[in-house]
Order: C-alpha cells, then sequence, then structure tokens
C-alpha cells in the first residue's frame, strides 16, 4: 500500500487526527501528510502512505490554493473564526460604513508578489525553542519574526456586507490568517479568517480528493483509491535502468551512465525505474553518475 490519497479535510479534526484516523481505517502503520491544515479549514489534504512517506519532502515547498471568507468588523487573537475578540480589535473609527468593494481591493493590492508576512501568534512557528501557540496560550508576549512569502493570485471573488470573498494562490509557509487580519488592519476596521477551503496543494486537487467519512467507511476497500507511488512527482525527469543499476539503486550505490537508459538529466533530481516498470529511487547527479538520495524498494 505505496502511494498518495487526497483527503477531502472536514473542518474540526486536526490534520494529525485526519492522518489517525486514515491510519486505522486502511490498517496501513505508515501514513503521513505533506502540509498541514488548520482545524477549522476543509479541503485538500495529500496523505503519503508506505514507501510514498518518504518523498514527503519534495512536497513540502508546493505552492497551495485557498478559497477563503474574511469578515470585516472584528479581529480575534488567532485570526480566525476560533478565537477570542482582541483587545485592539475596533470598528472603522467614528463608527463609520464598512469599506467598500474598491476599498477592498485597493487594499488587497499590496498584498501581491513577493511580500514580508508575520505568522499569526497561535501558530507552529518555534521562538526561542518554544512552539508560539504554546507561549500565546500562556499569555506570553509573542511576535513571531516575519517570512519572506509569495503569493502567486490574490482574487476578490466577491463582496457581501462585512463578508469578503478571497482565492489565494500563494508559497508554502503563507498564512491566511494572517492576511485577513493585516487586511483588517490596512481597513482600519480589524477583520479575521471565517472559513477557509484548499482547493488545491501542489500538484493535487479537490478532482482527486476524496471525503474522509467515505475512507473510513470503506476501510481497506479505499486502498483502491491510491495515486500510485510511480505517478507521483511526473515533473520530475525519469529514467529506466538495467537490471544491475536496478540493483546498486535499491542498495542505495550510485548508478553509472551505462546503467541507464538515456542521457543523464540536467536537473536536481531524477526518478530511477527498474525494467517493470516499479519506482526504486530518487537521486541526483553526480559526475557520469546518480546518487540515489531517497530508496524505495
Amino acid at each position: 500500500m505505496n502511494g498518495a490519497l487526497v483527503i477531502d479535510k472536514p473542518s474540526g479534526p486536526s490534520s494529525h487526527d485526519v492522518v489517525a484516523r486514515v491510519r486505522r481505517a486502511l490498517a496501513v502503520k505508515r501514513v503521513g501528510h505533506t502540509g498541514t491544515l488548520d482545524p477549522m479549514a476543509t479541503g485538500v489534504l495529500p496523505l503519503l502512505l508506505g514507501q510514498a512517506t518518504r518523498l514527503a519532502r519534495f512536497f513540502a515547498a508546493s505552492e497551495k490554493a485557498y478559497d477563503t471568507r474574511i469578515r470585516l468588523g472584528l479581529a480575534t487573537d488567532t485570526f480566525d473564526a476560533t478565537g477570542e475578540p482582541a483587545p485592539q480589535a475596533g470598528r472603522v473609527p467614528g463608527g463609520s460604513a464598512m469599506p467598500d468593494e474598491a476599498a477592498i481591493a485597493n487594499a488587497l493590492a499590496p498584498f501581491r508578489g513577493v511580500i514580508q508576512q508575520a505568522p499569526p501568534a497561535f501558530s507552529a512557528k518555534w521562538i526561542g525553542g518554544v512552539r508560539a501557540y504554546d507561549l500565546a496560550r500562556r499569555q506570553a508576549p509573542v511576535e513571531p519574526a516575519p517570512v519572506s512569502v509569495t503569493v502567486h493570485a490574490l482574487d476578490l471573488l466577491g463582496v457581501d456586507g462585512t463578508a469578503v470573498d478571497v482565492r489565494v494562490v500563494c508559497s508554502a509557509g503563507f498564512y491566511v490568517r494572517s492576511l485577513a487580519h493585516d487586511l483588517g488592519v490596512s481597513l482600519g476596521c480589524g477583520a479575521h479568517l471565517e472559513s477557509i477551503r484548499r482547493t488545491r496543494s501542489g500538484p493535487f486537487t479537490l478532482d482527486q480528493a476524496v471525503p474522509l467519512a467515505t475512507v473510513e467507511a470503506e476501510g481497506f476497500g479505499a486502498a483502491a483509491r491510491l495515486i500510485s507511488i510511480e505517478s507521483l512527482l511526473p515533473e520530475v525527469p525519469s529514467l529506466t535502468l538495467s537490471e544491475r543499476g536496478a540493483r546498486r539503486a535499491a542498495h542505495g550505490n550510485a548508478v553509472m551512465a551505462s546503467d541507464v537508459a538515456g542521457p543523464i538529466p540536467d536537473a536536481p533530481f531524477t526518478r530511477l525505474f527498474d525494467g517493470r516498470g516499479a519506482l526504486i529511487a530518487i537521486a541526483e547527479p553526480g559526475i557520469g553518475v546518480l546518487h540515489p538520495v531517497v530508496v524505495l524498494r
């Protein structure tokens, strides 16, 4: 049982909870995710099973896409609907009306491209060896340092009263909660993230996702929904190995040019397959050789 299973995560359980429930449903020990979703979030949560868990590093920096709803008029300590009203939160000074759609569109503009973003206080960021959310729960001062993130697309889908619907395509490490909070600061009215649905994580989309409840109902039968390990990372070039090359790669030994069918690709990594089409390893290039960095057989 080696491959990827894309879960349509429901609101409520943490990503760790989903991993545990899938592990029980399919009776498989090795299950991991490729990037967490907050408990309130729904949508695409790719899981790697069996030998495929060794490929997690290649998905960690994947681009993400979200459909979100931001609620204007109130900031919270967690930057989302699960938190408590923040003491500094307030409506537009003087009780004036909420910003109109044009003002919101203008306020969103600076959040596109490469930006510096401070993660929420309630996040898994490490601060002095302690998780930020642990410090926040102790009511200790928490100021996670800003980090560089990229917003590839930020589209205003609509405004309905104080509800602002936004579609985001961003790099790994981007916090949509921080976007909601920072938008409220920019507009002067406070804001928090009301709902969020991840529609894509790297190559995995909602079209491939199956509800967690369906996987639990199907049990071991849900294994038929796996995306094979051989189908993963299609953007990484591949080579077929000779019998000798397959043996060497399976033991983590360097593969010579004479052991592959075709020239060694000019790429950071190459997928190595045996003559039967099984993925043996992921390798990085050397001088005239390929060095396996992840062995799968």
